[in-house]
């Protein structure tokens, strides 16, 4: 008899195909330093943090949730600066941050989907 997977792996199972999708797309760039070579743009695109945030809702959104990595408070995430979250993000796939779920996560985003994701989450009221 098959188990079904738990929802946090279904999320991340998820998340991931939209990351592989979005990561075939070109990036938007902006000029570099002074060699004239262009570099993602780091500002982030709020209406594609958008996308890449809906499974986010699933911990995130819930008023008082708690997960089972162990039994962790998830903490509200809308109206967060966005250093803050660029910086959680980045430590997640970095594993200076643990959260199984979390690192999960963060390791199929790429620097522009992290800028992204952190411009949609601030530009919203807490």
């Amino acid at each position: 008899m098959m188990r079904p997977l738990p929802i946090a792996t279904c999320l991340a199972l998820v998340l991931a195909t939209v990351a592989f999708a979005a990561s075939a797309q070109e990036p938007a760039t902006a000029p570099g330093p002074a060699s004239g070579t262009t570099t993602p743009s780091l500002a982030g695109d709020v209406e594609r943090g958008r996308m890449l945030t809906y499974t986010c809702v699933g911990c995130h959104g819930v008023p008082g949730y708690k997960n089972a990595y162990p039994n962790y408070h998830v903490p509200r995430i809308g109206g967060q600066s966005r250093q803050y979250l660029v910086d959680a993000l980045t430590g997640y796939q970095q594993g200076q941050r643990e959260h199984p779920t979390m690192q999960a996560q963060a390791e199929s985003f790429s620097e522009a989907d992290i800028a992204d994701i952190a411009a949609f989450l601030s530009s919203l009221k807490p």
